[in-house]
Formats: structure tokens, sequence, C-alpha cells
């Protein structure tokens, strides 16, 4: 059964909740849907404990709720108690995929993706995978045997059938002229105007050796003429520096950045995490950065940064070597050195892609039109 009405446009069903890692390039494809014409209808599926359960709604997409099917990272006996969950999950998500008349899903992994794939599997609707992550995790590595296309932000990701897209971006992101915002974007953040400047971020909630070793630096690097924009997080109100003297460079410390697209363009390095929203943002706007891989997990923020790293685009630091005298020694003759910093922007850039969005909703729209 098709879900075309008289216009001819199909229909799409998006599985990406949980994390914003996969909740916003599901929304960045939506967009990128919605600017087509005739649009298709889109329908995002998610969880009642999700983040999507905000997002989605804010950004004017409908959402159905799944049961959710919590995966382990890896092989474990929990594994044992998966099947039986995932079923359930299945049997409501394929009689959603019959009301809404699929004519393709599209995963983003995780535990919506999972009973997405096998729904539409069951119900003949093609599937398109997209991963964020250099390293898949179990729900993408069981649907990329049964999607139709397989999109992957980083060559070389281990799926199969994989095809590198890159990673979905608001267009906030992906249109944004750093060096025109540049005055703009240093103006609203209480920044000075000239000043070699340094972001500071570790996700929306912050990341505690970060805000140590940054806070612990402040000194050298506004001694050094360095300002610094440092997001430390809405629950690190621990996290504070030493008023600056009138005429020293600012440190400005902030909860929580609402306009990444300002900081971006405020920026001219930055110190983070390696997401792989956070990776492909800073590529496709072409500003480096030091990445610190988050210590736990299966590494796969390592390898999120290892690609732009390698071409030149930022360098890495392992959490354990994060302190203030490695900024001292490191970042700060990086961030006073517009030649370097050129360099590496350029390399940056180079790495990104601006174009995922699009480039992804033609897959799925040629999936969908089969």
């Amino acid at each position: 059964m098709s879900g075309r009405g008289s216009t001819g446009s199909p229909s799409v069903v998006l599985a990406g909740g949980g994390t914003g890692g996969h909740i916003e390039p599901m929304l960045a494809l939506a967009d990128a849907l919605r600017r087509r014409e005739p649009a298709p209808r889109v329908t995002c599926l998610g969880t009642a404990r999700g983040l999507e359960t905000r997002l989605v709604p804010a950004r004017g997409y409908e959402l159905r709720l799944i049961p959710p099917v919590p995966l382990p990272r890896r092989p474990t006996p929990d594994l044992l108690r998966v099947p039986g969950r995932v079923w359930a999950s299945v049997a409501e998500t394929r009689a959603l995929l019959r009301e809404l008349a699929a004519d393709v899903v599209v995963g983003f992994g995780g535990y919506v993706a999972l009973p997405a794939y096998l729904a539409a599997r069951r119900q003949g609707v093609p599937v398109v995978v997209h991963e964020q992550n250099a390293l898949p995790g179990l729900a993408n590595r069981v649907g990329a045997r049964l999607a139709a296309r397989v999109a992957v932000t980083t060559p070389g990701t281990p799926l199969h059938g994989a095809e590198h897209v890159g990673m979905p971006l608001r267009t906030a992101i992906s249109t944004l002229d750093r060096p025109a915002r540049r005055a703009e974007a240093r103006a609203a953040f209480g920044l000075d105007a000239d000043r070699p400047t340094l972001l500071v971020f570790g996700g929306s909630q912050g990341a505690a050796s970060l805000n140590r070793a940054a806070a612990g630096a402040a000194d050298a690097l506004t001694a050094a003429g360095v300002q610094v924009l440092h997001a430390r997080g809405p629950k690190n109100t621990d996290v504070t520096v030493p008023a600056r003297a009138p005429g020293q460079a600012p440190y400005v410390v902030v909860d929580y950045l609402e306009r990444m697209d300002l900081a971006y363009a405020a920026a001219d390095l930055a110190l983070c995490r390696s997401g792989a929203v956070t990776v492909a943002e800073l590529s496709a706007v072409g500003l480096p950065a030091v990445f610190v891989p988050l210590p736990i997990g299966n590494g796969e923020q390592r390898r999120n940064a290892l690609p732009v790293v390698e071409a030149g685009g930022g360098m890495l630091v392992e959490d354990a070597e994060l302190t203030p005298s490695w900024i001292a020694e490191h970042v700060v003759p990086v961030v006073t050195d517009p030649a370097v910093l050129a360099g590496y922007a350029r390399h940056a850039a180079a790495a990104g892609a601006r174009d995922a969005d699009e480039r992804l909703a033609d897959v799925v729209l040629e999936v969908a039109g089969r």
C-alpha cells in the first residue's frame, strides 16, 4: 500500500529517537525533505523517554511513540532478553507503518531504529540506514543487512553496503559564514572583537575534565591575550574563574549555548569532545578543534575525530592527558598564530560536508520512488 496522495508525494517515516546524536540528523533530513516540491509527508518515530518528545514537536513534525528496546553496546547475556522486547515493539511499529502507508523507513540507529527496521522488513517497506559514528552500533549493523541503501558520516565505516554521504546538519550550521558573523557573534557573548578566541564545550551537559583543565588554564590563556567562551554545562555551577581585570582578555562562562552557530562564528579554535554531530558541525563550518574523546564507551569518539585530525583539521588529546599545563603548552601557541590557525581551518573545512542533508534526501526519495 502506497502513502502517495494526489500530489504524488511519498510517506516517509524517520526513526531516530533517544539522544541528540540520533535526533539532530533526523530533523536535519526532515527539514531537507520539507523543502522539496512536492514535500513528502514526514512522520518521526520515538519513545516516551527520549529527547524527541520535546525536540520533534518543537520543529513542527508529527511524533508517534513506540515501546523502547534498549540494546547492549556489545554482545552480552542481556541480548537473550532482547528478542521478547523487540517483537512486542515490532508489532506496534508494523501497525503504525500500515496506518501511515509508509513508502520508506529511514533509521538513525538506537533503540527506536531496530524495531522500525524489522517492522519495515515484515511490512515490505524499503529501509534506508544512516550511521553517524565511525563505529556503528548494534541496531544499524542489523539494519544495514536489511536496507536498500546505507549512508554513513565517516568514510570507511564498517557497515554492509556503506556509501559516504556525511552528517545531515541544521541549515543554521551548514550555511554559516563564520568570518561574516564574527563581529556579531563576539558582541553577543561579550567578547572583544579582535582577540584570538577559544571555545570550550563538552556537549549539552558539559564535561568535568574539560571544565577543570580549561578553568585551570584561564590565567595562562588570558595572559597570552586569548579570550575564552566556556560552556560549562547547566549542572556544573562549581566551574568559575576569577574576574578579569580591565584590559585583560575576557573569560566568559555560560551554562549552555543555545546558539551554536554564533559560538562557532565567534571562535578561532574549539576544545571539545568528539561526538559525531560535533565533529561534523566543526568540520562543515571550518572551525579547527582540539578533540578530547570521551574516555568511556567503545572508542567511537576517537574514531569520529581521527579523519579530521589526520586531514590536518585539528588535534587530538586523550582525556587523561588534558591538563592546564597541556593547554598552556599546546593550545596557546596554536590559537595565537593566525597562519597556523588558517591552515587548520582550511583542512577542517576540506574534511567537512555541508550538503549531507540534501544528499541523504535524494537517497531517501529515490528509494521511496522505487
